[in-house]
């Protein structure tokens, strides 16, 4: 053969080399996110599904800090926990509306009246395939389920439908929040022996930093980590609480989830992790702390002449200025909101007493002139109210009713001036935090 036409043979060859090289580059850059870790796995014997270990079965718990009968007395605590109650039909349940609930009450709620669901009977809804596909009896659930079973783990489908959780990792801060256990049984459609931990180790897995949402990530994360202050993803990337924590401060305050108020939650409760388990750096908490205050200075200057925070609150004066002509469910989001993670941050980050009173009074007025049906249509916002209340009274709804309940039997609102009887013992929590020192970290 010609030398020409050998060297000729060889570029050919190389060229066509190169193409299939680029094409299975392509090809491998376009795989779905699961199908190319599993390539990763079998191809290169890499452990892309590292897990995170978990030392605890029960999540932590953040206690409040404050018990005010002037931010909230006994019967206007019992009136609203009344309004409150999660008395939803059992067909077509929607996750959020479930998620919220259960989030408030807690799994070891139990009522008299067999309206209301137990709080038992929320946690199967989210758990349960089964008894979540009989309230979408239509064959929805079967279609498009909320639990999804991964190779290797479960998550939550996310979208805008009522048969869809609305929150990116809000199913698993909510069941976090009502103390289940990490045991917990998960049974989602094709998968048998799956527990919580399923679902908490594929969204410590799956998360990414640039997530639309990561209030609940980050809540979720640090109560069942913590004192590790990171951990790996099946991107091989190391996530920091510093780097969620930063994350939660960046942009404007009105940005994220409910007027921007979610972000602020989930950075008290850091805050309060970290007084303990030391999981941010000194700089990083600095910067939490400078930020909470700059949110209680607005908190300061917004609130309006009948005590309630409006959806504008970001904008601090401008917002007394030139008003929102909001609904009030709307104004019950801010106000609530607010009141919540005041409850359980130090004292230094508080607008004055007096203003949190204004705020509690109108909020408490405002949920029981509600109806039924309006509770029921606008109860993922008004359900803040029930949970920052009882905080503001050092208590949690489940605990504070169903002493009041076994006092008044029978009663629907509780007589003036009755006190309610003493917190009946209840299943075991997780740990319970400390109160946080008198003052910030330098």
């Amino acid at each position: 053969m010609p030398r020409s036409a050998r060297s000729l043979s060889i570029v050919t060859i190389l060229i066509v080399q190169a193409v299939f090289v680029v094409a299975v580059a392509v090809s491998y850059a376009t795989l779905p996110h699961d199908e190319k870790t599993d390539l990763q796995r079998d191809l290169l014997g890499r452990d892309v599904y590292p897990a995170t270990p978990i030392e605890r079965t029960t999540p932590l718990v953040i206690e409040p800090l404050y018990d005010d009968p002037n931010v909230v007395s006994d019967e206007e605590l019992a009136g609203v926990l009344r309004q409150l109650q999660p008395r939803f039909p059992r067909e077509k349940m929607k996750p959020n509306f479930v998620e919220h609930a259960l989030r408030t009450w807690r799994a070891r709620a139990k009522f008299s009246d067999p309206k209301v669901m137990s709080g038992a009977e929320l946690v199967e809804v989210l758990v349960n395939h089964g008894r979540y596909a009989k309230s979408w009896d239509d064959g929805t659930a079967d279609r498009t389920p909320l639990l999804e079973a991964r190779p290797h783990g479960i998550a939550i489908r996310i979208g805008t439908d009522p048969n869809e959780s609305v929150h990116h990792d809000h199913w698993l801060a909510s069941l976090t929040e009502a103390g289940v256990t990490l045991d917990t049984p998960i049974f989602a459609p094709g998968r048998v022996n799956a527990t919580f931990n399923d679902v908490l180790q594929e969204a410590l897995r799956d998360f990414r930093l640039d997530e639309r949402e990561t209030e609940w990530s980050a809540m979720a994360f640090g109560l069942w980590i913590v004192p590790q202050k990171s951990w790996m993803t099946t991107a091989g990337r190391e996530i920091s609480f510093d780097m969620l924590a930063r994350r939660l401060i960046r942009g404007d305050k009105r940005h994220g989830v409910c007027n921007g108020t979610h972000r602020v939650y989930s950075l008290t409760v850091l805050l309060r992790l970290d007084e303990q388990f030391d999981i941010l750096s000194d700089e990083v908490h600095a910067e939490v702390w400078a930020h909470l205050e700059s949110v209680r200075d607005l908190l300061k200057v917004s609130q309006l002449a009948d005590g309630h925070w409006p959806t504008n609150w970001s904008k601090g004066e401008e917002a007394v200025i030139d008003p929102l002509n909001d609904l009030d469910y709307r104004k019950v989001i801010a106000t609530g909101h607010h009141l919540e993670w005041l409850a359980i941050a130090p004292i230094e980050l508080h607008p004055p007493r007096e203003q949190i009173i204004r705020a509690a009074k109108w909020v408490s007025a405002n949920t029981v002139a509600r109806t039924e049906s309006e509770i029921l249509e606008r109860y993922t916002f008004y359900s803040h109210v029930a949970n920052a209340l009882s905080l503001w009274r050092k208590t949690n709804p489940p605990d504070y009713w169903m002493a009041w309940e076994a006092a008044h039997p029978g009663t629907g609102t509780p007589p003036p001036g009755t006190p309610p009887a003493p917190p009946a013992p209840s299943s075991p929590e997780g740990p319970k935090l400390p109160p946080l020192p008198a003052a910030p970290a330098p």
